[in-house]
């Protein structure tokens, strides 16, 4: 479940490669997914993972990770961080999308997902973004299909793109990339894993 190299990232056929091409991609990584069946979406994977509340359940999480998060909101609820500034709406990446886009986003961009906003979500692309006090950032999710050289497996992108606020947004980033790094997104992407496992596997008869 490791970080990877961008270019790799940047031969998808994603949608956010132009919407976002003047936004710094801070890190992306990718993890595999057993192929239990073929035809699963991203869109598909979301909704199931969301029937019971998984996709936002923090307990799932390590201890560590669990005590990161609950520390980053209790300093964001004390100090302020997570208010959206006065221009976040003209200020929002949703701004950037056609009409085609909109239309082909299966939520309404804009729409309040936990602390981000969704810009849109495709069938296998998802573009979720972020505004308060410190960031204006982006976090994209992609799901590609199994390839001929790797019909046994899909595999999880997830992409961060940071926009500089203010002057604190670089000093910020470089304070929170350690526990990001070493904790937070391996656990992520560890869970995604394990709810691709229950929800698939359990639903579906593997096709292998």
């Amino acid at each position: 479940m490791p970080q990877i190299s961008p270019v790799e990232f940047c031969t998808l056929p994603l949608r956010v490669h132009t919407l976002l091409a003047d936004v710094p991609l801070h890190d992306v990584w990718a993890v595999d997914l057993p192929a239990h069946r073929h035809g699963i979406t991203l869109s598909e994977f979301l909704r199931r993972a969301r029937q019971d509340g998984s996709a936002a359940e923090l307990d799932k999480f390590p201890p560590i990770a669990r005590a990161l998060f609950h520390l980053r909101f209790s300093l964001g609820r004390i100090f302020r961080l997570e208010a959206e500034p006065k221009n976040a709406s003209a200020a929002s990446f949703a701004n950037r999308l056609t009409a085609e886009d909109r239309a082909r986003s299966s939520v309404v961009p804009g729409t309040l997902e936990g602390v981000f906003r969704v810009v849109y979500r495709f069938e296998n692309e998802q573009l979720l973004e972020i505004q308060n006090r410190t960031v204006h950032a982006a976090a994209l999710s992609a799901l590609a299909a199994p390839a001929e050289e790797s019909p046994d497996r899909y595999r999880f992108y997830f992409a961060v793109y940071v926009h500089q606020r203010t002057w604190i947004t670089p000093l910020y980033m470089r304070l929170i990339d350690p526990f990001r790094k070493l904790i937070i997104y391996p656990a992520m992407l560890k869970k995604i894993r394990a709810t691709w496992d229950h929800h698939i596997r359990s639903n579906d008869s593997p096709s292998r």
